[in-house]
């Protein structure tokens, strides 16, 4: 059985040479930049999904009723060539109305809006890759006065839902977008798909692990460099 190191050994040293590495950082969308879901809960938009679903002539299953991502997914691939298919789009809509009101009380994670701001400050391009709507996205970053640091780098999900990670797809918008060479970006996700999408574009990973199941799912997916605050990553964008 393989072992991996724990988040505490990824020390300070560590940070910044991950950070001098990267010439552009990229930020999954929900947990490394903000909790979407924090206020309008996520198994509450599953919930406004599985009710649309079921109101359907044709009603594929759901893995997962809790997941709104993963009910998204299985409707695209249930009716992936068929004339349904454009009960895709509109699943996808829907979805996106609820990340809509969901950013309206969606909280920063700590340190996320200084980390941003000093990273760019220190001349690091940043990129959002995200299986969140883009125009969601767009429309927490101005809210939060982020959007000039990110400019037209916000890659979120694609009008074909199974592009999304752990398909590499926004992340490889991401580099041609930023011009960044793969091995000069650094990625910062709290999933296994992020890592995997990371991974399968060639891309760097520091995994953001608040708590112990995060770290305990990163780990058993490979992940070695792990942090459970962004503050020390903020300390360490000081120096680079």
């Amino acid at each position: 059985m393989t072992s991996h190191p724990s988040p505490g050994t990824t020390t300070a040293d560590t940070l910044k040479e991950l950070l001098a590495a990267a010439h552009c950082v990229l930020f999954d969308f929900d947990g490394p930049l903000t909790a979407v879901f924090g206020g309008h809960k996520a198994t509450e938009v599953a919930a406004a999904l599985t009710a649309r679903i079921a109101s359907w002539p044709r009603a594929p299953e759901v893995t997962d009723g809790s997941d709104p991502m993963q009910v998204l997914l299985d409707v695209a691939y249930a009716f992936e060539g068929s004339e349904h298919d454009h009960r895709v789009a509109e699943l996808d809509k829907l979805l996106a109305d609820q990340e809509a009101i969901a950013i309206t009380s969606a909280r920063p994670t700590p340190y996320a809006d200084s980390l941003v701001r000093r990273l760019v400050a220190r001349g690091r391009s940043v990129a959002v890759t995200t299986n969140n709507s883009a125009t969601a996205v767009l429309g927490y970053l101005e809210l939060r006065g982020l959007a000039v640091c990110f400019g037209p780098h916000v890659h979120g999900r694609a009008a074909d839902p199974r592009l999304m990670k752990p398909h590499p797809s926004c992340v490889q918008e991401a580099i041609r977008s930023t011009a960044a060479a793969p091995g000069r970006c650094l990625m910062i996700g709290d999933s296994p798909r992020d890592y995997e999408a990371a991974s399968a574009a060639g891309v760097a990973f520091l995994g953001y692990a608040r708590n112990t199941r995060k770290q305990r799912r990163l780990a058993e997916a490979g992940v070695v460099h792990m942090v459970d605050s962004l503050a020390p990553l903020f300390e360490a964008a000081a120096a680079v």
